[in-house]
Order: C-alpha cells, then structure tokens, then sequence
C-alpha cells in the first residue's frame, strides 16, 4: 500500500512541475526569440539505507525546442532576425558570453549596443559601442553595423562593428539557462560564423503553440486528479487493513 501512495504523491508534485513548465510557456507566447522548454516524466528508484524497493516520479526538462519562429517585419533599424542555427552573442549578468535569438536592440545614451533585457551585445572586439553623435544607424545582412555621424553626406555611411554570429550547427545542443540565455554545454565560446546572415528590420517571435501548451497542461491537471484519487484509495485500504487487525 504504501508503495501505491509513494508512487502516487510523488507524481501528484511532478505533474506540477509540468504545468508550471507548460504555464512559462504560455506566459511568453508573445516573447520575441524565446525557445519553448520541453518536458517528460520518468521513473527514478528511491535510494538510501536498505534495499532500493520503491520507485518515484520524476518530472525534468531535457531541452528546449530549437525551431525557428514566426518572422515579423517591423521596419526598425535595431531589429535584426537571426538566420537559421544562428545566435546573436551578448554578455550575461556575470560577464561570460551567452547566446540569444532575441534581436529586438537598443541603444544607451553612451552608443552602447544592448538587448532589449539590457544585455551588451558581443562584437568582433567585444561590446558593441557606437560612436556619438549619430543620424542613422543600420546593420546589414552581414551583421555590420554602419552608422552615418552627425552632419555627415546622406550619401555616407561608415562600418563600425560586427555582429558575433555563431552558429550551433555541428555542436552539441546549446543549454538554456534560467535567465533564458543559451550556451554550448561543454563551457566553450563559439567561433563566429563568417556566413551567418541576419534580416533587418524583423523579430523572430516566440516558437510556442499555445495550442498544444493548453493541451498539454489540461492533461497534466487530468493526471493530477487521477494522483489525488489514488491517494485517497490508499488512505482507504489502509483504513480497511487497520478495521481488519481490530477484528481478529
């Protein structure tokens, strides 16, 4: 009996997780870049002292869906989406390098290049700073970033920096942090790709089908009640056994 309620608990809390995780989804449907994170459940044997007789569930997240969004065309000038298995390289909130999809940038008051979360964007020479006053600024195909100076010729425009582009094809899965950046699992920087291209002027939007997320947490509270239940027919068995034992 026991083995029934520890096995039923146990995947009554998991089934919570799912959700959560199907809910984080959800909630950023509508985030420009964002990769959903996938979810399973599987049994793990309970270790300790004694023999390893019960088993639990276990609910955990093994990646996040790398496909590509929707694109959307928004005619800004710091809007850039990224070309397939491409990255856009920024610095997290410890200094290391991390990559994003997310191409929605902004520029400081000092010509600094930043995410629209506040994260410096990675160039050839590091950071991306522009340099001040400026009429116009562009990045082209290549992830150039040209800018034409205060009172310059219209016809003018002069190469600042490049975009860090890399590339996840041929490595191992990028791994999605919980501020939502990625990075390459073995720790290493990724080399820039010379061929990686960007679309200016547009947002890769959120690859979450909010479709199939509703589905998938309306199955997780169906299995969630279904635990409940057998908890309480544990509790019932147990009663049944305890009535027993006062009998005889």
């Amino acid at each position: 009996m026991d083995k029934l309620l520890y096995i039923a608990t146990s995947g009554a809390k998991q089934n919570m997780l799912g959700i959560a995780v199907k809910a984080n989804n959800l909630a950023n449907a509508k985030t420009t870049g964002f990769k959903a994170d996938l979810e399973q459940a599987r049994s793990m044997q309970a270790f300790g002292e004694g023999l390893p007789t019960r088993v639990f569930a276990m609910e955990e997240r093994p990646g996040s869906r790398l496909s590509a969004g929707a694109m959307s065309m928004t005619g800004r000038e710091l809007d850039i989406a990224i070309g397939e298995n491409g990255w856009l390289a920024v610095q997290d909130a410890n200094g290391e390098e991390a990559y994003t999809r997310s191409g929605n940038l902004k520029m400081s008051e000092t010509g600094q290049l930043f995410t629209a979360n506040g994260l410096p964007v990675i160039g050839e020479a590091g950071p991306v700073i522009l340099p001040l006053p400026i009429e116009k600024v562009q990045i082209s195909k290549d992830g150039m970033i040209q800018v034409r100076p205060q009172g310059a010729p219209a016809n003018f425009i002069e190469d600042i920096d490049r975009l860090k582009l890399v590339s996840a094809y041929g490595v191992q899965p990028l791994e999605k942090g919980l501020d939502g950046l990625f990075r390459n699992k073995e720790g290493e920087v990724l080399d820039t790709d010379p061929n990686m291209t960007v679309t200016s002027g547009a947002l890769e939007m959120s690859n979450v089908n909010p479709v199939d997320e509703m589905v998938g947490m309306i199955s997780h509270q169906r299995q969630f009640e279904l635990q409940v239940k057998m908890m309480k027919t544990a509790e019932k068995i147990d009663e049944s056994q305890s009535s027993l034992m006062r009998i005889y």
